[in-house]
């Protein structure tokens, strides 16, 4: 598998992967995570245009996506029942979704991420149990509870070096 950037032509084939993680999710446990159609067209154009929206390609074919970002995330100021592990510069890791019947694609995802920065910081929903499973599979540690613009909460992550 490799990582690359994504490309506008391969703004379909996130949808439809993001489409497809909504529908596991739901039926695993977890209806209330990517809800309204998130993340959007509009929201995925942006992510490609500014160069943070990433595929992992396996051949020719794209079984993955995520969104990866050097710098501070504005809902990570505040943290509630804990704290970060450091305060050094951090990576951000959001949305990964991977295609169905693709073994090892978030582990690689997050793999390549903390290639590129040795620090980096993550949030997911408490319904979320896979993607806590892998996080925590990976090596990142629960820090505490974050608060989405909306006030929704998410458990927060952090692996460092």
């Amino acid at each position: 598998m490799q990582i690359r950037h994504t490309c506008p032509e391969d703004l379909d084939t996130l949808l439809s992967l993001y489409s497809a993680a909504r529908r596991f999710m739901a039926e695993n446990g977890n209806p209330n995570q990517w809800v309204n159609g998130y993340p959007g067209r509009e929201l995925l154009e942006k992510d490609i245009a500014s160069g943070k929206s990433y595929v992992c390609v396996d051949g020719d074919k794209i079984v993955g996506t995520f969104y990866f970002s050097m710098g501070e995330e504005p809902t990570y100021r505040r943290i509630d029942n804990g704290k970060w592990l450091n305060d050094r510069p951090y990576g951000v890791v959001h949305r990964i979704a991977s295609a169905k019947r693709t073994k090892g694609v978030g582990t690689f995802c997050l793999q390549w991420c903390f290639a590129q920065c040795g620090n980096i910081r993550v949030d997911t929903h408490r319904d979320n149990v896979p993607m806590q499973n892998a996080l925590k599979k990976n090596g990142y540690q629960p820090c505490g509870i974050i608060y989405l613009e909306n006030g929704d909460e998410r458990i927060a992550f952090q692996k460092e070096q």
